[in-house]
């Protein structure tokens, strides 16, 4: 017996991260290869935005995914998000030049308040909301308190940029691949007041050994560089997306 179609809406589904996402849960590999689904896609009322969102929509119908069963294409939150069992919030306004994420919360704290008063009011009542759009953090607080009638464990913000980003430089740092780097872990919101914490991380490669035998010791042990550690490394990790901007 097939199992009956979930809604996951899309905001800013017409963007970067939308137009690699949407296929992924079209096909399957999101919510498995025997859930259909109907996106529910969300864009802003721009019409340059709308007529983006239609030829997303026209790919996902010439990739023939068979678990897709329908799309809606709307810039009404209330459309967008009436009867979703998912509601993946990663349209937000773009970080540019000089910005600190601080900045963004001006800009997209009202846009994270009317989603998750939509969502409150139209969603269904198993609805779960990943929040991506910076600072993912604070913006997934603003959707929560802006939806009183669903449980707060409901609410999750998607951070593992800044863990990836942690983990990837203990390794360079280390000389080990990033796969051998565990339990690094991020305190705080997503910005430059984030603390990378490497006390708990764990290194396992034999480039930091003699022998080549494969071995696993805490990060500070490995490294044995104090003042990396608590100084560059911290640091690095908290300004890399300026950087890379």
């Amino acid at each position: 017996m097939s199992k009956a179609p979930i809604r996951v809406a899309v905001t800013g589904a017409a963007g970067q991260i939308g137009y690699s996402l949407l296929p992924r849960i079209a096909s399957g590999q999101m919510f498995g290869a025997d859930q259909p689904v109907i996106l529910q896609m969300v864009e802003i009322p721009v019409e340059k935005a709308m007529e983006a969102l239609k030829g997303v929509a026209m790919e996902l119908e010439d990739c023939a995914f068979p678990l897709l069963k329908d799309m809606v294409l709307t810039s009404e939150p209330s459309e967008g998000f009436k009867d979703a069992n998912w509601c993946l919030l990663v349209g937000s306004k773009p970080r540019g030049p000089g910005m600190e994420r601080g900045d963004l919360i001006r800009e997209n704290g009202p846009i994270f308040t009317g989603q998750g008063r939509a969502i409150n009011d139209h969603a269904a009542s198993d609805v779960r909301v990943a929040v991506v759009g910076n600072p993912c953090n604070t913006n997934c607080l603003i959707a929560m308190n802006s939806a009183p009638d669903l449980p707060d464990d409901r609410f999750s913000a998607m951070t593992r940029l800044d863990q990836n980003r942690a983990q990837a430089q203990l390794a360079c740092k280390a000389g080990v691949d990033v796969g051998g780097v565990k339990n690094t872990l991020i305190w705080g919101n997503h910005s430059a007041t984030q603390v990378p914490d490497f006390y708990h991380a764990t290194i396992e490669g034999p480039s930091w050994r003699t022998s080549s035998e494969i071995s696993k010791a805490s990060a500070d042990v490995v490294i044995n560089d104090d003042e990396w550690l608590k100084d560059e490394f911290i640091t690095t990790v908290q300004k890399r997306g300026a950087a890379i901007i």
